[in-house]
């Protein structure tokens, strides 16, 4: 079956229920047929200004409707997108548009202050959807639209989605339209199981492969409805949950805290839903536990990475839920295990051993924009290596993963992975979320130490009763020497903890 271009998602929706609600935001509402017309809209004038197929068009939109009319008008003329977060300042923005060889930026008005300059820098040309000034072309002026979206290749670069750059300069993982609309294709039956009449609660930035491809990918293709916030509250997202009659959410986990501790505070009642979906990095399994408790239905965790379209395994409707895991492959997905200690070749473990996850499939990414050296580390032997320790289980094939191959610490030659640690320390009721991570040591290399978020003041006596639990439920070797205490934890635009900046503000002892 030939993959239709990606554009085509909401053009098939558009065509099918054009007067169903695709997008609340705030007191807006734009149905179906409002959002391919302005898509097609400002299509038009983009292409009345050079930009066809082939061309790269960065987006620095924040969660508004004119993040989708942008991502989709772009697509139909057989461009790419190259989407930014609205929180990168102008040398980060500055180097993606140099990197990615954009032809031009779509910046909202309301970060014109870093994309300008970073447009003028870079030599591109700049657009808005508002506002004046900065030598910007409004998008939204008087156009009639282009007829219809243009056909290429399946295996055209649909997005470059660039990697957070934790360890390093960012990359570009070119994704194709191949990639990206069979991960919605298959997606939306399942693990989501998107039905016409949802209304998805989306805070995760669209900039994000998350709610780019999980949220507003899979949900337009079914014709359903997404109420759209640009910064994540937690009273706002409850509040917003019951007054749109919302049905499912997906968030990180972080969110999923922070929205603990908001019904824990109890002046906001928690709505029902149908479902819950968890990705981004790992829920410890006492808060997936609390999670269904509060919104009285499953949870379901899963696991995708950028450079997989991004969703490459999840806990599934029809199987029973397994917590603590990630679940199974997505359909036409394989997920296998290889040794984590080879480099430039794949060699499989049996099943139930520990390794290296790696991943093939109709998900996996085209390569790195301009890098070769690093495509070439990932892909071996047809297999995207992902730098995740996992296992599959011999008996039933659940994946459960391990932690980051970056973030095991090597305390006197024993490998600790900071993920079984957090679980051990995140069942102390005064922990509301903590981090893991290894820092340096004279005689052992790395030493163990946890920097925990409190879930209340006065915790003078708190690190010695977790370093007693510690003892208590982990080898020697595993438990913490040290207990840090911070107000919130680093996050990245995904919302995962920043480990290494953690790491690199105790070297220094800044920690606020």
């Amino acid at each position: 079956m030939t993959t239709r271009p990606l554009a085509a998602v909401l053009a098939a929706t558009a065509a099918r229920r054009p007067a169903h609600p695709a997008l609340i935001c705030g007191s807006e509402t734009v149905t179906y047929e409002q959002m391919w017309e302005r898509a097609r809209t400002w299509a038009a004038v983009l292409r009345r200004h050079g930009i066809g197929p082939g061309d790269r068009v960065a987006l620095l939109i924040p969660n508004t409707p004119d993040f989708p009319a942008a991502y989709y008008g772009v697509l139909a003329l057989g461009a790419t997108v190259v989407p930014l977060n609205t929180r990168s300042r102008a040398a980060e923005i500055e180097f993606v548009l140099r990197d990615s060889g954009a032809r031009a930026l779509i910046c909202a008005a309301d970060v014109l202050e870093h994309g300008a300059p970073a447009a003028t820098a870079a030599e591109v040309a700049l657009f808005t959807v508002s506002g004046r000034g900065n030598g910007a072309v409004r998008l939204d002026t008087a156009a009639a639209p282009i007829a219809d979206y243009h056909r290429g290749s399946p295996d055209d670069v649909a997005a470059i989605l660039y990697t957070s750059g934790t360890t390093g300069r960012p990359k570009g993982a070119m994704l194709t339209h191949r990639n990206i609309v069979t991960n919605i294709e298959v997606t939306a039956v399942s693990p989501f199981d998107v039905r016409a009449d949802d209304v998805l609660l989306c805070c995760l930035p669209l900039s994000h492969t998350f709610g780019q491809t999980c949220g507003m990918g899979a949900f337009f293709l079914a014709g359903a409805t997404v109420v759209l916030t640009d910064r994540f509250d937690p009273a706002t997202a409850l509040e917003l949950m019951a007054g749109h009659g919302c049905t499912v959410f997906m968030g990180v986990p972080t969110m999923y805290h922070a929205l603990l501790a908001e019904l824990g505070s109890g002046t906001t009642p928690a709505p029902r839903l149908r479902r819950v979906f968890s990705g981004g990095s790992a829920l410890a399994v006492p808060v997936l536990e609390q999670v269904r408790h509060a919104f009285g239905c499953e949870v379901y965790e899963g696991y995708g990475l950028t450079e997989t379209s991004p969703c490459v395994a999840y806990n599934q409707p029809g199987r029973p839920t397994r917590p603590g895991t990630v679940g199974f492959p997505i359909e036409g997905v394989e997920v296998a295990i290889a040794r984590a200690d080879l480099e430039g070749a794949i060699e499989l473990l049996p099943t139930g051993e520990l390794g290296e996850v790696v991943i093939r499939g109709h998900n996996v990414m085209a390569g790195y924009l301009g890098q070769p050296a690093a495509t070439a580390e990932v892909l071996v032997d047809g297999w995207f290596r992902s730098g995740d320790l996992g296992v599959l289980d011999p008996s039933d094939g659940y994946l459960s993963l391990v932690d980051r191959k970056k973030d095991v610490i090597i305390r006197g030659g024993y490998n600790v992975y900071p993920r079984e640690v957090e679980e051990v320390l995140l069942r102390h009721p005064a922990v509301a979320q903590v981090a893991v991570i290894g820092l340096p040591d004279p005689l052992l290399g790395e030493e163990v130490c946890a920097v925990v978020v409190p879930a209340a003041e006065g915790y003078d006596a708190l690190a010695e009763e977790l370093l007693a639990l510690g003892r208590g439920e982990l080898a020697s070797y595993k438990r913490p020497r040290r207990i840090e205490f911070i107000g919130e934890l680093p996050l990245g635009p995904s919302g995962k903890v920043l480990k290494r900046e953690l790491a690199g503000r105790l070297r220094l002892a800044v920690l606020p």
